[in-house]
């Protein structure tokens, strides 16, 4: 709706934000008719929204105005006489109004003025600050984010005391008005992402955000078949400083404990904050660890599924790969049913109190796999192998990306039961000429390795010491290139003079492409 003046009469401007705001049916909505100095006032705000002992004191110190302090200016008087809080702000408009109690603060209409005063004494109902089940660490610090984006944004700031530290706010959403942060560093963030990030904030035209971060992601990024995440989720804080160090953008969504990092690539969700929390040379270990994990979790099944398929062809230390008697089953159908099963597990896991996980992963791991194999469903090789690349798949970082793993395995394995050698073949092929093809705003999803960047690619295969690294990385475009930088030499770089982006014209095809595919949808 458009704008709507606030009138002199108090009991029309009340009556509209009544009926408005339903006060007659909802029971959380209160209406607090109170005498200020003689005249009639309310306060309107939504109940457990609001924190109590400031309310009282905001009511105690109007009640107490004697008449004599409302003349000549009355409203100068209310804000800089008698209100006891600092967050006190004026509104004309009915509507945003509205908005401002729906979000939480009160308002105060007072009759004879034709502005209301909106007086932040919101408290949102919260979760206590605790480590992220996801990202767990076994040292360094145990804070994770919350559904409250204003504690969040309170996490970063505590890490990152940069007075060039941006938090845009934007409200998206017709009826559920979610507020949505853009978070960057304003001398090392690329001045072009952070345009077409905003633009895109800005364009979405939803109804609401029901599920949050993840709706927004699939409004700023454009919804496709492709299964690989375009944005990085992370519950930690201190994950998040590091990449707006790096010339990162981050989004905070209210209502959702995880920020999105972009641009992202595949890489991004191969690392992992354990990584930085020892030793370099164990932390490269570690990193090579699951780079082989995760190599394993993909290529494990297939691999073994076509070698047995072959198995008059292996060399004789290979023979024992294979079943020892013929099976009712075929084989890559044994691999497809145990692919489900885990699956339906995992969900059931999902599903189940906490007090009963264990008794139900023990009948699904033992007794279920033990009876399978003894009907001659199964094998023990296919439950075997089945199982380790199960336990390698959690030891990829990201949820969303070994999800997308699982489906390209699931077809690998397909492929490879049908048309065996070239079907091993194409299931490798194709999910890297997917990621190939694929960009994140802009950025080649296979970089520093397609394209080729070998000072990129060393510190993505090793954990350097924190010192010895000097430059940010490149595919972000930071204005401030130089971790050590003095603040001489970054002046030039804070006022965005002599850069020249790397980034632009690839920028520039992003958005066209994204532009034409929000004018077909």
């Amino acid at each position: 709706m458009g704008k709507l003046q606030v009138e002199k009469s108090f009991e029309k401007n009340l009556e509209y934000l009544s009926t408005r705001l339903g006060t007659d049916v909802n029971f959380d909505v209160l209406v607090r008719e109170i005498n200020i100095g003689g005249k009639n006032a309310a306060l309107i705000f939504l109940d457990g929204m609001v924190k109590d002992r400031e309310t009282q004191f905001v009511m105690g110190a109007l009640m107490a105005l004697p008449r004599e302090k409302l003349h000549p200016n009355m409203l100068k008087s209310l804000m800089e006489d008698v209100l006891p809080h600092f967050d006190v702000s004026l509104t004309d408009d009915l509507e945003e109004t509205i908005d401002a109690i729906l979000n939480g603060p009160l308002a105060l209409l007072v009759d004879g003025i034709d502005q209301v005063v909106i007086i932040d004494v919101r408290q949102y109902p919260t979760r206590s600050i605790e480590e992220p089940d996801l990202e767990r660490v076994t040292r360094g610090a145990r804070d994770g984010f919350v559904e409250t984006a204003l504690t969040n944004v309170a996490l970063i700031r505590r890490r990152l005391r940069d007075p060039g530290l941006r938090f845009e706010a934007f409200e998206v959403g017709k009826r559920s008005k979610t507020a949505v942060f853009m978070v960057y560093i304003n001398d090392i963030a690329d001045p072009d992402l952070v345009d077409e990030l905003r633009q895109r904030v800005k364009d979405i035209r939803a109804s609401a955000l029901p599920m949050g971060a993840k709706t927004l992601e699939e409004y700023i990024t454009g919804s496709t078949l492709n299964p690989f995440p375009l944005v990085r989720f992370t519950e930690r804080p201190d994950v998040v400083a590091a990449h707006l160090l790096e010339g990162n953008v981050v989004i905070v969504t209210d209502t959702t404990p995880a920020s999105m990092i972009l641009p992202a690539t595949a890489w991004h969700f191969t690392q992992h904050a354990e990584d930085y929390f020892i030793n370099p040379v164990v932390g490269t270990y570690i990193r090579w660890l699951r780079f082989a994990a995760m190599t394993m979790a993909f290529t494990l099944t297939p691999l073994w599924l076509l070698l047995a398929q072959n198995q008059g062809s292996l060399p004789q230390s290979l023979k024992f790969i294979g079943p020892r008697s013929i099976t009712a089953v075929p084989l890559f159908v044994q691999f497809l049913l145990l692919e489900a099963a885990v699956d339906i597990t995992r969900l059931a896991f999902i599903h189940t109190p906490n007090a009963l996980s264990t008794s139900l992963g023990l009948v699904a791991a033992i007794l279920l796999g033990e009876f399978a194999v003894q009907v001659g469903l199964f094998i023990p090789e296919t439950i075997l192998y089945q199982a380790v690349a199960a336990i390698a798949f959690f030891a990829t970082p990201n949820y969303e990306f070994g999800m997308a793993a699982r489906l390209f395995r699931l077809l690998t394995l397909t492929l490879t039961g049908l048309f065996n050698v070239w079907g091993f073949a194409l299931g490798l092929a194709f999910p890297l000429i997917v990621m190939g093809f694929t960009k994140s705003f802009g950025v080649p999803y296979l970089w520093p390795l397609i394209p080729f960047h070998g000072p990129s690619l060393l510190r993505l295969l090793f954990r350097y010491p924190i010192p010895t690294v000097v430059n940010r990385p490149p595919f972000t475009d930071p204005l401030d290139t130089d971790y050590k930088q003095s603040d001489e030499a970054a002046m030039p770089a804070a006022m965005g003079l002599d850069k020249t982006s790397r980034n632009r014209k690839r920028r520039a095809k992003s958005k066209k492409r994204f532009a034409k595919k929000q004018d077909k949808d």
